[in-house]
């Protein structure tokens, strides 16, 4: 705005010194100097008060000052600017160069040097000028845009042509940082060339090309309605560009409220966008060999090759291949994937991703793009998995045996997730079934997931064995109902594990009492006589249970039966009798999670009464 406002006094100064120079008699030099001062001055860009306009006659080449009080038409408070040029010279006719010039205002430091050129050709008037900054300096108030020694040049010639202008610009940024939300720019190295034609009605791009360093090109043209600014006609597209790149300084701040924006990109994209009369009319998207990874782990794809076209009026074929990769680290193999888009519809009849040397196949795959946002629903089943390759991708100790899953529709509609019908796994030679899943904003920063879990005939041999818990024959249900994940943190649940209804073998061994115990909180005991521990590894129990109450982050727990203590975790039965005692009914969830660790790490030392 500051340019705008200084614009016309510095042209009005321009022609005075002009007028001034060539009307001087030859005794003119005895005129040192000559002043101008302007009260106020209104334009639709705002206020400037109190104009001073100095030139210097001193030496073969005069100077100029401008200073004013300026006040953009969307501020309250006025600001002091300035403008000057230690030497304005006028070489040839038409040709003016001011040489050490300078523009300042409250935020702005701008060192410059400006050559303009105005001259007929062919009967048509022509205008010119090369701007060089040099090291300038700028901010705003309120921290959304700065620059820091940043150097130039600008170079932008005008030709017009009965009621409109042909136009060129070139702007060779060099160096220095600039922050322009969202973007940040730490070095120069950049460059945008332009042309094309401009009049009342129209604004016509012809060519222009903005070259980022290390990234790559992107080529555009465009012609604008200028009365509404409407979009006439748009074409966006690059050359291959380096992911590594392009994704820092250019996609991480647009994604920056999102669940994308935490990533590591390399390979090469390519990119075009066509629009027509504001609409778009055709889009496409490659990939060449590229790394996309999510650094938090969450996912990771790897050597991505992929064709995404788009048409308004065309239906097309989409294909997208990867070598291998990760989600929730769980290793993906090599996977081929087509689908077809028609206009704002996707659809593919089985898609079959290879993870953990068995297959997701996810069927009856369709989504649209309505009112602004997507909508979709899918069907899935796993094919059996290894738990032992299960576990060790996840971290977690080794478990044994296979795990399989069915899941029914899943719909994804006005950011909401929700399952038409129960997902059922296969594990630990039991089950376990989740029903009315649901989630919420699956994508962004702060995800809301509910639903039930049930767990029906686990084999305590199996579960025990995996965690190096001790030994426990038997079998277990349990529950979680009422389950609330807010960002992946559990908030809110009521869950309960208890041993299985019906006549089945029932051991625990002295190991595990000891770490079932140590869940209870310092004071639990084994409620068994010392001498019996000596000659016994392992104990008859008649039931076993353990159950917590979340709300935030505070866990009511309680066990098979209350007492006046406490509560049973454990109830003994027969001989040798064995009861495990629990004292603590609330404890926090990170604690309890920290009992929970100290005790699958083997670091247990409970107190045995």
């Amino acid at each position: 705005m500051i340019s705008r406002i200084i614009c016309a006094p510095y042209l009005i100064g321009l022609s005075l010194i002009g007028l001034t120079l060539i009307g001087l008699p030859c005794n003119a030099h005895a005129v040192s100097s000559i002043s101008i001062s302007i009260g106020q001055m209104e334009a639709p860009a705002g206020q400037a008060r109190n104009v001073r306009l100095d030139v210097g006659l001193k030496g073969t080449q005069p100077s100029l000052g401008l200073k004013a009080q300026i006040k953009p038409a969307a501020e309250k408070t006025w600001t002091d600017a300035g403008f000057s040029c230690i030497s304005l010279v006028n070489p040839q006719a038409g040709e003016w160069r001011c040489l050490g010039g300078n523009l300042t205002a409250a935020r702005i430091k701008g060192p410059f040097s400006l050559t303009f050129n105005s001259k007929k050709v062919k009967g048509d008037q022509q205008f010119s000028a090369d701007l060089v900054l040099t090291e300038a300096s700028f901010s705003d108030e309120a921290g959304l845009h700065a620059g820091e020694k940043v150097s130039g040049i600008v170079h932008a010639q005008a030709l017009k042509k009965r009621d409109a202008w042909q136009w060129q610009a070139d702007v060779d940024w060099q160096k220095g940082e600039v922050f322009w939300q969202p973007f940040y720019f730490a070095s120069g190295g950049h460059r945008l060339k332009a042309d094309g034609q401009y009049s009342p009605q129209l604004l016509a791009v012809e060519h222009a090309e903005l070259t980022l360093k290390d990234v790559g090109s992107l080529h555009m043209s465009t012609r604008l309605s200028l009365p509404d600014n409407g979009i006439q006609a748009l074409k966006i597209g690059t050359d291959n560009v380096d992911l590594a790149a392009l994704y820092p300084m250019v996609l991480k701040p647009l994604l920056e409220k999102t669940s994308l924006n935490n990533l590591e990109m390399a390979g090469q994209a390519k990119f075009r966008l066509e629009m027509q009369d504001g609409d778009a009319k055709s889009f496409q998207l490659d990939l060449k060999n590229a790394d996309i990874e999510d650094k938090s782990g969450a996912f990771a794809l790897y050597k991505v090759n992929a064709s995404i076209p788009w048409s308004y009026d065309d239906a097309k074929a989409v294909s997208l291949a990867y070598q291998g990769g990760q989600l929730l680290h769980l290793p993906l193999g090599a996977a081929n994937i087509a689908a077809e888009l028609n206009r704002y519809a996707l659809t593919a009849p089985e898609i079959k991703l290879p993870i953990l040397g068995a297959a997701l196949t996810v069927s009856d795959v369709s989504a649209v793009w309505a009112a602004d946002k997507w909508h979709w629903h899918l069907r899935a089943s796993l094919a059996p998995v290894s738990m032992e390759d299960f576990s060790h991708a996840l971290g977690w100790p080794t478990m044994q045996g296979k795990v399989a899953a069915t899941i029914p529709l899943v719909t994804y509609s006005a950011e909401r997730l929700t399952t038409d019908g129960d997902i059922q796994f296969n594990i630990f030679d039991g089950s376990m079934t989740i029903s009315k899943l649901a989630m919420q904003s699956p994508l962004g920063e702060a995800p809301r997931l509910t639903g039930n879990m049930k767990l029906t005939n686990l084999d305590l041999g199996a579960l025990t064995r995996t965690y190096s818990f001790g030994a426990i024959e038997g079998k277990l249900d349990g529950y979680v109902n009422n389950l609330e994940l807010v960002n992946w943190k559990p908030v809110n649940f009521d869950a309960a594990l208890y041993s299985s209804p019906g006549k089945y073998r029932k051991k625990i061994s002295q190991r595990a009492v000891e770490n079932i115990s140590s869940l209870g909180g310092a004071g639990a005991a084994a409620a068994v006589q010392r001498s019996v521990l000596r000659f016994f590894e392992n104990f008859n129990y008649s039931k076993l249970g353990l159950n917590c109450r979340l709300r935030g982050d505070l866990c009511e727990m309680g066990g098979v039966e209350s007492t006046p203590q406490g509560y049973v975790i454990v109830k003994g039965s027969g001989i040798p009798s064995i009861t495990v005692l629990g004292y603590n009914r609330q404890v926090s969830w990170g604690e309890l999670l920290d009992r929970i660790k100290r005790v699958t790490d083997g670091n247990t030392k409970p107190v045995i009464k």
